[in-house]
C-alpha cells in the first residue's frame, strides 16, 4: 500500500521532497540558501533586472483532477508562471511552491507533481530553492511564486504599443478552450487524455524562450501572453498604452484540429481564438517594416507559427473586427476574470 502524507508527516516530506530535487533539479551556483533556512537567499546578476511573478491553481477552480495527472499538473503550474517571465522578455531562475494539501495525498503523487516542476525548470537551469506546505480539508491548491531576470533596458511591457504597429500572435489560440470542451462533454475522459486539444487544455507550453528572444531583439514594443485569452489580454494592451486596434478575421490562425473539433462540437472556431482560453502564447507589436525581422528572431529558437492578425489604431480602447466582407464591428475585450459573473 503506498505512503500517504499522514504516514510520513508534514517534516517527512519535506526531508522527500529535498532529497528529490537534490537528484533531479537543477542546483544553480548562485543560490547562497535554499530548502532548510527560514529564506532563500541568491546573488543577483550585475546589469540585470529581477523579475518577480505569482500564480495558483486551485482545485475545480482552475484544474479538474479527473483530467491531470499529478505529472501534468505540476508542469501547468510552472507553465503558467514561466509564461509570465517569458512575456517581460525574460528568463525564470529560481521558484518558491507553496501546497495545500490533504493527508490522504499519495505521497507519489506529490513527488510526481515535483517532477513536472523540474520538467519545466530544468531546460532552464532553474532551480526550486524553497516554499511552504499546508494541510487542506476538501480541495488542494499550488501556489508558486518565480522568479527571473532580464537585461537592464531589454524589459517587455503591455504600455508600449505603438499606433501602426502590426499585431502579431504565436501558436493558435483556442485549442485549449476547445480542448476543455471536448474533455467536459466527453463520458469517459480517457480516450481523450492525448488528443492535441486535450493537451492543450491539459498542459499547456509557454513561449518563455521566444518571448526572451524577441526581448533581447530590441524589435518589439508591447507584449504580453495570453493568459486571459486573446481578446482580453490585447484589450490590456490597448488600455495600458492608449490605443485602439484593428483585427482581420481571416488572418486568425485557426488549425485543422480546432477547425475539425468546432465542427464537431457545434462550436464558432473564430470565437474560440478571441475568447478565455488557457493558452499562454505571445500577443505582440511592431512596427509593420519588421515583422519578417521578428519572424527571423522567433525561427531562430523554436518552429512555432507567428502570424500578423491586425493593427494598432489611435482609436483609444476601442477594438474592431474586419469580417471577410469587409464590415467592421466592434467588439469587446472581455477574457478571464476570477470575479466576473
Amino acid at each position: 500500500m503506498s505512503k500517504t502524507l499522514a504516514d510520513i508527516g508534514e517534516f517527512g516530506l519535506i526531508r522527500r521532497i529535498h532529497e528529490f530535487l537534490k537528484k533531479e533539479g537543477f542546483q544553480a551556483p548562485e543560490v547562497i540558501l535554499g530548502i532548510g533556512d527560514d529564506t532563500a537567499s541568491f546573488q543577483p546578476r550585475a546589469g540585470y533586472n529581477v523579475l518577480v511573478t505569482c500564480d495558483c491553481l486551485v482545485e475545480g477552480r482552475h484544474y479538474l483532477p479527473d483530467y491531470i495527472t499529478p505529472s501534468d499538473l505540476g508542469r501547468r503550474a510552472m507553465a503558467i508562471n514561466i509564461s509570465d517571465i517569458g512575456a517581460m522578455g525574460g528568463r525564470p531562475l529560481y521558484a518558491l511552491v507553496s501546497l495545500g494539501l490533504k493527508s490522504d495525498t499519495p505521497v507519489a503523487d506529490v513527488e510526481a507533481m515535483y517532477h513536472g516542476f523540474c520538467m519545466e525548470l530544468n531546460p532552464f537551469e532553474a532551480s526550486i530553492i524553497g516554499g511552504n506546505l499546508t494541510k487542506m480539508e476538501d480541495i488542494i491548491f499550488i501556489d508558486i511564486t518565480l522568479i527571473g531576470e532580464v537585461k537592464q533596458g531589454k524589459i517587455m511591457l503591455r504600455s508600449t504599443a505603438r499606433v501602426g504597429d502590426a499585431i502579431l500572435i504565436t501558436g493558435y489560440p483556442g485549442q485549449a478552450a476547445a480542448g476543455l470542451h471536448l474533455l467536459s462533454r466527453s463520458q469517459s475522459t480517457e480516450d481523450l487524455r492525448e488528443h492535441p486539444l486535450a493537451r492543450a487544455y491539459i498542459s499547456p507550453s509557454h513561449r518563455a524562450k521566444e518571448g526572451w528572444r524577441i526581448g533581447q531583439s530590441g524589435v518589439a514594443t508591447a507584449m504580453i501572453d495570453t493568459s486571459d485569452g486573446f481578446l482580453g489580454d490585447l484589450g490590456h494592451i490597448c488600455k495600458e498604452s492608449g490605443v485602439g486596434a484593428v483585427l482581420i478575421q481571416e488572418k486568425f490562425p485557426i488549425s485543422e484540429d480546432l477547425r475539425q473539433t468546432a465542427a464537431q462540437l457545434k462550436l464558432d472556431p473564430y470565437e474560440l481564438f478571441l475568447q478565455e482560453s488557457d493558452d499562454y502564447e505571445l500577443i505582440f507589436t511592431c512596427s509593420p517594416d519588421k515583422v519578417s525581422q521578428i519572424r527571423s528572431v522567433i525561427a531562430s529558437v523554436s518552429d512555432v507559427p507567428v502570424t500578423e492578425v491586425g493593427k494598432i489604431t489611435e482609436i483609444v480602447g476601442i477594438i474592431q473586427l474586419r469580417l471577410p466582407d469587409g464590415t467592421k464591428r466592434r467588439i469587446q475585450p472581455t477574457g478571464w476574470d476570477h470575479f466576473g459573473k
